[in-house]
C-alpha cells in the first residue's frame, strides 16, 4: 500500500509538471484570432475598409507594447499603414482596425515578439497574418457635376500630348516610357487633342498654332516615302525607327490618322502659312503608288524590302480614313473602284448578324475591338453618313453596344464585368499588348474602349466613365487621366499611357460636347470630293 501511494503521487507530480511545461503561468500566448467575426487562418483573407481583427490572449495585454509591436504592412510599399487599436474583455482581447486600405492591395499584419502581457512577458512567438483587399465600392474623389468631370478628364488627358510630347518638335511620344520615340498617327491625334485644348481654355489659340507649326516643321524634314510616313520616328532627328524588322519605311494607316489631324487643325487655324505647309505634305503623298498595281491600297511600303510584309488594307477595320483621304488627294488619288474592291471588298465586308439583340451592319463576329469603329471617326463624322454598304451612325453606335452588352453577359466569368465596367479594344495586358474583343478575351477592361465611344453610346459611357474614376480612381487615374488597362479578375492594373488610347478619349468627348473636331474635318474641300466620289451621303456635306 505504501508503494501504492508512492507511484500514485510520483504520477500526480508528473502530471502536474507535464500540466506546467504546456501551459505555464508564465507563457504568453494567443488563444484566438479572428476577422470579423470568422477565424483567422493561415491563408490570405479579404479584408474590407470597414473590417475589425480580433485577437484574443491568454492573459491581459499591455496595450503600449502591443501599439509598438503591431505592424500592418502594404506589401506593394512596404509602407507601415495607420491603424486604431483598442483593448476589450479585461484587457485580454485586442482589437485592430487598419485605415487608408486601397482596392486590390496585399497586406500583411504582424505582430511581433516585443509583445507584452500587462505582467511584463514577452509573446511565446510572433504572429503573422496576410490579406488583400477586392473593390471598395465608395467614392475615391469628390462628386463634381458631369460637366466639370468631362473637362476634368479632357485636361488631364490633355497634359499627355501638352506636357509629355517630345522637347524638340512637339512630336507626340508613343507611350510614357518611350524616351526618343514618336508616333505618327498619335501626332495626329495630338493635333486634335490641342485644338480641344485651345476651345477648353487649356492653352491659348497662340500657343496652340505655334505648337502645330513645331510639329510640321518636324513633318517637313523627316524620312518619307513617296510622300508617305513611318510608323515610328526618333523626335529630334526626324529619322526613321523601324517598328519592325521589315516595317521600316511607309506606313499608310499612320500616314492618314497623322493627316485626319492636319486637315482639322487647316480648317480650324485658318493660317496662311500653316495651310500651304500642311496642303504641301499631303499633295505629296503617293496614294495611288500603294496600290502597287491592284484595285487596292496595300499598307506599307520599304525601300529595303519593298512589298514584302504585302497587307492589304480592307475592310471592316480602322482603316476607312485611309481610303477617304486616298480618294480626296487632287494629285494623287484613287478611284471610286478601289475602295468598292480593295475596301468594300464589293459588299463582303458586311456583317449584318445580331448579337446581343443588336445587329452588327459591318466587321468581324462579335464586331471586334473598339478602336475599328473609332479611329477614322475621330474627324469623319459618322452621324447621318451612310454609302450602299452602311449607315455608319449605325455601325459605331452598335458596336459600342454590342462590347458593352457581351461585357453584361460576361460568358467567361470575369469579375468586374457589369454595365459600368466595360470595353474591350486593343491595349496594355498583362503579358505585354494584346487586341480584347468578345472573341479574344481574357478579362482586361480598357478605359478609352468606352470613354471613346461617348459620341455614340451616350449614358453608357457616362455610366463606365462615373465607376473608373469614383470607384477605380485610387487605380488608374494619374497623371495624363485614366491608365491604359486593367483587369479586376487578376487583380492587375497598368501603369502605361498610350498616344492612341488617350487621344481618342479627349477627342470623344469633345466631339460629344461641341462637335468640334467633326465640324472642321468635314468643312476639308478634300474630304467634302472624296465622299461624293465615293457616293457617300451625309447631312455635313
Amino acid at each position: 500500500m505504501k508503494l501504492f501511494y508512492s507511484i500514485l503521487t510520483i504520477l500526480v507530480l508528473f502530471c502536474s509538471c507535464k500540466e506546467d511545461q504546456d501551459d505555464p503561468l508564465n507563457v504568453f500566448r494567443l488563444e484566438s484570432a479572428s476577422l470579423d467575426g470568422r477565424t483567422l487562418t493561415e491563408q490570405t483573407s479579404v479584408i474590407r475598409s470597414n473590417s475589425v481583427i480580433t485577437l484574443r490572449f491568454n492573459q491581459a495585454v499591455e496595450k503600449t507594447s502591443f501599439e509598438n509591436a503591431v505592424q500592418f504592412i502594404d506589401q506593394s510599399s512596404s509602407l507601415k499603414m495607420p491603424l486604431h487599436v483598442s483593448l476589450l474583455d479585461n484587457d485580454h482581447t485586442i482589437q485592430i482596425q487598419p485605415t487608408a486600405l486601397t482596392s486590390f492591395s496585399q497586406y500583411k499584419l504582424v505582430v511581433d515578439k516585443t509583445a507584452q502581457s500587462f505582467d511584463g512577458v514577452n509573446i511565446i512567438s510572433p504572429l503573422n497574418y496576410t490579406f488583400r483587399t477586392a473593390l471598395d465600392s465608395t467614392d475615391k474623389f469628390e462628386r463634381i457635376s458631369t460637366d466639370e468631370l468631362l473637362t476634368k478628364v479632357q485636361q488631364q488627358t490633355f497634359k499627355y500630348f501638352w506636357d509629355h510630347a517630345h522637347a524638340s518638335y512637339g512630336m507626340i511620344r508613343e507611350r510614357n516610357s518611350s524616351g526618343e520615340t514618336v508616333t505618327t498617327g498619335g501626332t495626329g491625334f495630338g493635333v486634335m487633342a490641342i485644338l480641344t485644348g485651345i476651345e477648353r481654355n487649356f492653352i491659348t489659340r497662340e500657343q496652340g498654332l505655334e505648337r502645330t507649326k513645331k510639329i510640321v516643321s518636324f513633318l517637313k524634314m523627316a524620312d518619307k516615302y513617296h510622300g508617305a510616313f513611318a510608323h515610328w520616328y526618333n523626335g529630334s532627328t526626324g529619322k526613321t525607327q523601324p517598328f519592325s524588322e521589315k516595317d521600316n519605311g511607309a506606313d499608310l494607316v499612320e500616314t492618314a490618322l497623322l493627316f485626319q489631324g492636319l486637315l482639322t487643325a487647316r480648317t480650324y487655324f485658318n493660317d496662311a502659312a500653316l495651310t500651304a505647309d500642311i496642303s504641301t505634305l499631303y499633295n505629296a503623298v503617293e496614294w495611288s503608288f500603294f496600290q502597287n498595281g491592284q484595285q487596292a491600297l496595300l499598307w506599307h511600303w520599304s525601300p529595303n524590302f519593298q512589298w514584302e510584309i504585302n497587307l492589304k488594307i480592307s475592310g471592316w477595320n480602322e482603316s476607312l480614313i485611309v481610303y477617304i483621304l486616298a480618294a480626296g488627294s487632287p494629285t494623287h488619288g484613287i478611284d471610286a473602284s478601289v475602295y468598292e474592291q480593295g475596301w468594300a471588298n464589293n459588299g463582303n465586308m458586311r456583317n449584318g448578324n445580331t448579337y446581343h439583340g443588336i445587329q452588327l451592319p459591318l466587321g468581324p463576329a462579335g464586331g471586334g475591338p473598339l478602336f475599328l469603329s473609332q479611329y477614322s471617326f475621330l474627324g469623319l463624322n459618322p452621324n447621318g453618313l451612310q454609302d450602299q454598304y452602311a449607315s455608319y451612325e449605325q455601325q459605331v453606335k452598335n458596336h459600342s453596344l454590342i462590347n458593352r452588352a457581351y461585357c453584361i453577359a460576361n460568358p467567361q466569368g470575369f469579375s468586374g464585368y457589369s454595365a459600368d465596367c466595360w470595353g474591350l479594344t486593343a491595349s496594355d495586358d498583362i503579358n505585354g499588348y494584346r487586341v480584347h474583343s468578345p472573341t479574344e478575351d481574357n478579362g482586361v477592361i480598357t478605359p478609352t474602349a468606352a470613354l471613346s465611344s461617348i459620341p455614340y453610346s451616350t449614358a453608357e459611357s457616362l455610366q463606365a466613365l462615373e465607376f473608373f474614376y469614383y470607384k477605380l480612381g485610387d487605380k488608374i487615374w494619374g497623371e495624363y487621366g485614366f491608365k491604359d488597362a486593367f483587369s479586376l479578375h487578376e487583380p492587375w492594373f497598368a501603369d502605361s499611357y498610350l498616344a492612341i488610347d488617350q487621344g481618342p478619349i479627349i477627342i470623344g468627348i469633345e466631339n460629344h460636347r461641341s462637335g468640334l473636331l467633326w465640324k472642321n474635318f468635314m468643312q476639308t474641300p478634300e474630304i467634302k470630293s472624296a465622299l461624293q466620289k465615293l457616293k457617300f451621303t451625309s447631312p455635313n456635306l
